[in-house]
Parts: structure tokens; C-alpha cells; sequence
């Protein structure tokens, strides 16, 4: 039987290489970012007329706000489902999703041309309910409101009786202490609303991305092309989600020292197996009713693509993940879960870039130099954010040290003498 869930702040050195890589990363995008932004779009991009969009809305977008569905999967297996064996990756799957879908965000802010026009979808005689763009937007900003206000239980438990102001400052402290507790006791009351009410909103914009391509019936690759294309990318959101959570457990594990939950990630893992069969089922279904199994052997670029994503990305995992010796391994499930991560990835990226192919362009899109420093820093600055807070509040639940403590060998020798 899996151990009680005891999340606790990670109390390992802060200043590691990782760190270091991550602020040089950060700044190399910074210098991008700023050249973006007084210079403009054409500065540092290889974006046009013909091709409005590039990596930014495809992959920190569309891609990045798939990847942080683990957050709304896993709520709803452990509060909608009570499947409190999973309880232990909660809050590590709510804060990758926070994360995740403030990072895109903040990519569409400054993929946007007039970026200080990014308040307007918050203002109801700008709505236009037509749109599946607009209710992208509204969507993704109602659930990074409440994937915001599911954290601050966490916030709440990390402060409570531990308010310290010193100074003038100190007259606060009681005030402070009262208002967290009663946070705590609100929202613990609304909770469960807040989640269903998440899953519901998370499922609408992942579909309405897919159907944002839609508009484009006649510049979209007919490998990728379909109208069902909403319901594949909700379909395919749900083994991302439980992918990452479970690639994030692991690579967090490792780097402490500590011993992956296996009790906790090999059932997961049977869930991630489940939701990419079905999705694999549709996509191959898709392909056959629509006819266009012919042009994947004609050896074109769209072909070579197409193939990859679902081989390796899609079908590869899901034979792994049908092992149940892989299962069984923290590597196995951190290689099948790298590459659901991949396939998801390159699939947006080929819906939004590869199968675009808007008509009399003279050449293909391909990201500048600045697209990729941008995208990158940005990456690094939220994986450096999510360093900070698991140092600071009870996010990870710390399994068992990986090594045994190197006091033993001394006690058997104290014993020998």
C-alpha cells in the first residue's frame, strides 16, 4: 500500500549547475526579448503576412498548454474520481500546470504585434463569441484563475503559524495569520467546484485550439487536415498530462537523491497507456475513413513527418507502456513518457507549421535565431521558477533517499572496536 502523502519544501542547495545553466539560458532570451520589443517583430523573427504564426503559437502555445494538463488529469482522478493513491502528485502535477499555461501566456504576449492589446478579451464589448480564438482566450485566462486560486491552499498551509515580521512591520503578523486562515477555511469550502469547473474549462480550449484550424480548410496538409481535429487534440491531451506528471516525478526524484514513487507511478502509468490507446485508435481511424493512408509511404516531407510524430512519438510509447516490464522501471516509464512528450510536441508543431501552407508563399517559415533564444529563455525562466517554489513551499512529496546514510559503516566499526 502506497505511504501517506507528505509533501514538504525541498531542502537541497539552491546554487547548482542547473541553476547556473538556467540564468545563462534566461539571458540569452532576455537579449532576444528586448530586441523583439523595441525593434519589433521583424527584428527577430521570420514571421510574415503569409505566415503569422511560427514556434511561439505552436509550441509554447499549443504544445506548452497541452503539457500542463497533468495539472486538471490528475485533480480530477484524485477529487472527482477519489483515487487517492495518486494523492502524492497533486500538487506537483497543480504546479507544473500553473506553470505551463503562465509560460504560454507569456508567450502569447510577446508573440502578439500590438502586445499592449493583450487586455482586450477581458473587456465584453471587445467579445466576439464567434471566435474559437476568443474562447481559447477566455478559457486559458478562467483556468489560470482558478489553477491559481487551487494553489493557495499550499500558500496558506506553507505561512500559517509561521508569520514572523520583525520591525514595524511586526503589527501584521496577527492580521496576516488570521486572513491565511481564512483563506484556507474558504476555499476549502469551494474547492471542489473550483476543480470540476477546471476540468470542464480545460477540455473546452483544448479542443477549441483544434478548431482554431479549422478556419484553414483549404492551407492545411490533408494528412493533418479533419474534422474531427478538435476532438484528437482533447484526446490526446489526457496521456500528456499524466505523461509529464510522471517524467516530472521522476527527473525530480533523481535530482534529490531520492527514490522514485513506483507504487504511485506504475499504476499511473496504466492510465497513461489507456487514454493514448484510444487516442492512437482515433488518429489511425481518422486516417483510414478519410482515405489518405496512400500518401504516407510517398516519401514527401509532410509524409516523413506525419510518420515520425506517430511512431515515435505515439506508438512507440504506447508498445513500451504495454510491457509490463517497462512499467516496472523508473526508466522505462521516464523514456515512454519523453516520448508522449515528443509526439505531443511535434504534433502541434506540424498542425500549426509543417501542414500551413498558406497559398503564393514564396518560402517555408522557419524559426530565426531570436525565435528559438526567446523560446528557450523562456523555458528556463519557468523551470527556474519552479526550482524556487518547490524551495519554498510543500509541493513535492519526498520519497525514501536513494542511498543509505553514511553513518552505518561508521556505527559497524565503532561496533568492531
Amino acid at each position: 500500500m502506497s505511504r501517506p502523502s507528505r509533501p514538504e519544501p525541498v531542502s537541497a542547495p539552491f546554487w547548482t549547475p542547473y541553476v547556473y545553466t538556467l540564468l545563462v539560458l534566461m539571458a540569452l532570451g532576455l537579449v532576444a526579448a528586448l530586441a523583439r520589443f523595441i525593434w519589433g517583430l521583424g527584428a527577430v523573427t521570420n514571421l510574415s503576412d503569409r505566415y503569422p504564426w511560427g514556434i511561439w503559437k505552436a509550441v509554447s502555445v499549443a504544445a506548452g498548454v497541452a503539457l500542463a494538463t497533468g495539472g486538471f488529469t490528475t485533480a480530477a482522478l484524485v477529487h472527482v474520481f477519489h483515487r487517492e493513491r495518486y494523492e502524492p502528485v497533486v500538487r506537483s502535477a497543480l504546479l507544473v500546470a500553473l506553470l505551463g499555461y503562465t509560460y504560454g501566456a507569456t508567450s502569447l504576449f510577446v508573440d502578439l504585434g500590438r502586445y499592449y492589446n493583450i487586455w482586450h478579451p477581458m473587456w465584453p464589448s471587445m467579445w466576439q463569441g464567434d471566435s474559437a480564438l476568443f474562447e481559447v482566450a477566455i478559457c486559458i485566462m478562467t483556468y489560470m484563475l482558478i489553477m491559481y486560486v487551487e494553489f493557495m491552499p499550499i500558500v496558506c498551509e506553507r505561512f500559517i503559524g509561521r508569520v514572523h515580521l520583525q520591525g514595524a512591520l511586526a503589527a501584521f503578523n496577527g492580521p496576516l495569520d488570521r486572513s491565511l486562515r481564512f483563506i484556507q477555511g474558504a476555499l476549502g469550502r469551494i474547492l471542489s467546484v473550483l476543480l470540476v469547473a477546471g476540468v470542464v474549462i480545460s477540455c473546452m480550449h483544448h479542443s477549441s485550439l483544434g478548431s482554431l484550424m479549422l478556419i484553414a480548410r483549404y492551407k492545411l496538409d490533408s494528412l493533418w487536415y479533419t474534422p474531427v481535429l478538435p476532438l484528437l487534440f482533447l484526446l490526446s491531451v489526457f496521456a500528456a498530462g499524466f505523461a509529464v506528471v510522471t517524467a516530472e516525478s521522476l527527473a525530480t526524484t533523481w535530482v534529490l537523491g531520492r527514490r522514485p514513487r513506483m507504487e504511485v507511478l506504475r499504476p499511473l502509468s496504466n492510465y497513461t497507456l489507456i487514454f493514448l490507446g484510444v487516442y492512437l485508435i482515433a488518429r489511425v481511424a481518422d486516417v483510414l475513413i478519410r482515405g489518405v493512408q496512400g500518401r504516407l509511404l510517398e516519401g514527401s516531407l509532410s509524409s516523413r513527418f506525419f510518420l515520425l510524430e506517430v511512431g515515435l512519438g505515439f506508438v512507440a510509447p504506447f508498445l513500451m507502456l504495454a510491457s509490463r516490464r517497462v512499467r516496472r522501471t523508473p526508466e522505462g516509464l521516464m523514456v515512454a513518457s519523453g516520448l508522449i512528450i515528443f509526439g505531443i510536441v511535434m504534433n502541434r508543431a506540424n498542425v500549426f507549421i509543417t501542414a500551413y501552407q498558406p497559398s503564393y508563399a514564396a518560402t517555408r517559415y522557419f524559426p530565426s535565431l531570436g525565435e528559438v533564444l526567446i523560446t528557450v529563455g523562456l523555458l528556463a525562466f519557468f523551470a527556474f521558477l519552479h526550482r524556487i517554489a518547490v524551495g519554498i513551499f510543500p509541493v513535492v512529496d519526498l520519497g525514501p533517499r536513494s542511498r543509505p546514510l553514511r553513518a552505518a559503516p561508521v556505527q559497524a566499526s565503532a561496533r568492531s572496536t
